[in-house]
């Protein structure tokens, strides 16, 4: 007869599993509607901050869109290559620089933002409103408990 503590054990180390692979299969069918757009996850991340919080200084897009500093420079490249943003240097302290959306990333953001919600709705399409509230719940509840170990 299994003991309690091997029990938990057993259901801790399935719904790790479950989850993992829960969000694996997600993140793939979202990488998939961003590639829609010729953007890639990185790219898509930092004009949705620009788009909704403004002009950003680029030393903390990073840590905002979850991106390791020495690939900041890299992502920004590639979307002022693309128009959507462009650098422009703070006037109040010279070694910060902001990025900034263009025009055309504004555009594009306007046309592709919602389509986009659209898609996350359909992939999140097998919860119920009431079942997607509990597990925001649950799943804080545990992403706090992970962190304070």
């Amino acid at each position: 007869m299994k003991s309690i503590e091997s029990s938990n054990q057993d259901q801790a180390l399935k719904l790790f599993v479950v989850l993992t692979r829960a969000t694996q299969a997600i993140t793939k069918r979202v990488e998939e509607d961003i590639k829609r757009y010729g953007l890639n996850p990185t790219e898509f991340g930092v004009l949705e901050l620009l788009y909704s919080k403004g002009d950003q200084p680029i030393q903390k897009i990073g840590q905002k869109v979850l991106l390791a500093s020495s690939s900041i420079t890299y992502v920004v490249d590639k979307l002022e290559t693309k128009q959507y943003i462009k650098r422009q240097p703070c006037p109040k302290d010279r070694r910060v620089t902001y990025a900034a959306i263009t025009e055309e990333g504004s555009q594009l953001m306007e046309e592709i933002f919602p389509k986009h919600k659209e898609a996350i709705k359909e992939i999140f399409g097998g919860l119920q409103v009431e079942e997607k509230k509990l597990m925001i719940e649950q799943l804080k509840k545990l992403g706090f408990y992970a962190q304070e170990l």
